[in-house]
């Protein structure tokens, strides 16, 4: 019953849960507004069908992902009192500006967007749902910059026992920032596509409304695949920024406990043990951690044990290793779900370009499951994130013991922890009944009455009626 332990369990909680609804709401803003856009140009009313079926989607899960961003805020000053106050005048700004400009820009369109179907003129209706995605776009990256200051603070000076932002343009221009912002806004982009491409593939296999939802498939794989590449890309581009503002993450993905070989082998499973400090029955792939640490075939890589060492010269006495089977677990975990992502959308956009989705059940069936690749992906990829920096919650500056609120018992914790969950059980319960009944009833299908005027009015007056 630890106040500091089960403070953490609470972020760790109800972030996992919130994440899984921010990223699909960008990718599915994109998909939808992709979807839009072709309606414009064809006039084909199967992509306006498309465009309302998906938009119903999405707003489901923006409206969930509303309610669970509110609740995450809570346990900030609940349970994070002591950081909020340390951190509070650099992250000011961004998540002002994120709230009143973002947030408020994206829920003023998406309201346009909504009740602006045979309202607005096409393209102001069209430009709505694009500015809805910029809008996400937006909210992302605000919050990105205040993450990223987490892992690499800039732009602040120590004013009166707290960090004070002296630089806001350096906040803008983090070098982490600009690593994390690509891979996580890509991430999003790809989990809305598998969405879509997995649900389309149910509804073929059902054989549903197979024209639509064939072309839905086609435009989400085609999203889908260009966007796992671009996430594999940048993700290599942030493992070269690790090695040098983070070493002891980029050690602990490793396992690597001395100092690697020259050229350095990557270590796709091991046994760790993380009390004796070993690394055992490793399988390695020869030169590939030089390749994803120095973008060349050698180059060394310095272990947890050595980097101990600097740490303690530089900020004292204490433990600087973060969970290594944690970190190393997670981080192949995102790899091997993003390699069989980028695998799929190969296929699954060769099959659609030849028109065989529904000669390979198989593959379809396989679709479904594969809705889960990408949030798996960035769950783990967060906690590697964020347990990859412990012990610190803003990196060289606080440590997450010092970040908890000092008057809180682990009871009122314990209570707010079992509070929140129960919300969140209810939450999942409400999003999950939603959307398997708009999947079930499919796209709305307008339909035509046809009226025998004579036999309503035998005067012939036409003009007072009015029918689809």
């Amino acid at each position: 019953m630890d106040p500091l332990f089960l403070a953490r369990i609470q972020f760790a909680s109800t972030t996992i849960f919130h994440y899984l609804f921010v990223p699909m709401s960008i990718g599915l803003a994109l998909t939808i507004a992709i979807m839009q856009t072709i309606y414009h140009r064809t006039g084909d009313e199967k992509y306006k069908k498309m465009t309302k079926f998906w938009g119903t989607m999405f707003l489901i899960n923006f409206a969930v992902g509303v309610v669970t961003g509110i609740l995450q805020e809570f346990q900030f000053g609940m349970n994070w009192s002591t950081y909020s106050r340390f951190v509070g005048d650099v992250f000011g700004p961004s998540l002002a500006i994120e709230g009143l400009l973002a947030f408020f820009m994206e829920s003023t369109f998406i309201g346009l967007w909504v009740f602006g179907w045979d309202r607005l003129p096409k393209r102001v209706h069209l430009l709505s749902i694009w500015l809805v995605l910029f809008g996400t776009v937006l909210s992302a990256f605000w919050i990105l910059t205040a993450n990223s200051f987490m892992h690499h603070p800039v732009g602040f000076e120590y004013f009166e026992g707290r960090a004070q932002m002296n630089d806001f343009l350096a906040l803008l221009t983090n070098p982490q920032l600009w690593v994390q912002f690509p891979h996580v806004l890509f991430s999003a982009f790809a989990t809305g596509a598998f969405f879509v491409a997995g649900i389309s593939a149910w509804k073929i296999l059902k054989k549903q409304q197979l024209d639509m939802f064939k072309k839905s498939f086609q435009i989400s794989i085609i999203i889908a695949t260009v966007s796992t590449v671009v996430v594999l890309f940048v993700g290599h581009q942030q493992a070269v920024h690790l090695l040098t503002t983070q070493p002891m993450k980029m050690a602990a993905a490793e396992a690597l406990w001395e100092d690697s070989a020259d050229p350095a082998p990557f270590t796709v499973v091991a046994k760790i043990n993380p009390y004796e400090k070993t690394t055992t029955n490793e399988i390695q792939i020869p030169y590939m951690l030089s390749v994803l640490s120095f973008n060349k075939f050698s180059g060394q890589v310095e272990g947890m044990n050595t980097i101990q060492k600097h740490y303690e010269e530089k900020y004292g006495p204490g433990n600087y290793i973060p969970p290594v089977r944690t970190v190393f677990w997670s981080f192949r975990t995102m790899v091997f779900a993003g390699t069989i992502m980028l695998l799929l959308g190969v296929y699954g956009w060769f099959v659609s370009r030849r028109n065989k989705l529904e000669q390979n059940p198989l593959f379809m069936k396989v679709m479904v499951y594969a809705i889960a690749l990408p949030f798996i992906g960035n769950t783990v990829g967060w906690i590697m994130t964020e347990m990859g920096r412990q012990p610190w919650v803003v990196f060289g500056v606080m440590k997450t013991e010092d970040a908890v609120s000092p008057n809180v018992t682990a009871g009122q914790v314990l209570f707010s922890l079992i509070s929140f969950s129960t919300l969140y059980a209810i939450l999942a319960g409400v999003a999950v009944y939603l959307y398997v009944r708009t999947i079930k009833q499919g796209a709305f299908q307008e339909k035509t009455v046809e009226v025998d005027v004579d036999a309503v009015d035998p005067s012939g007056r036409e003009d007072d009626y009015i029918w689809n």
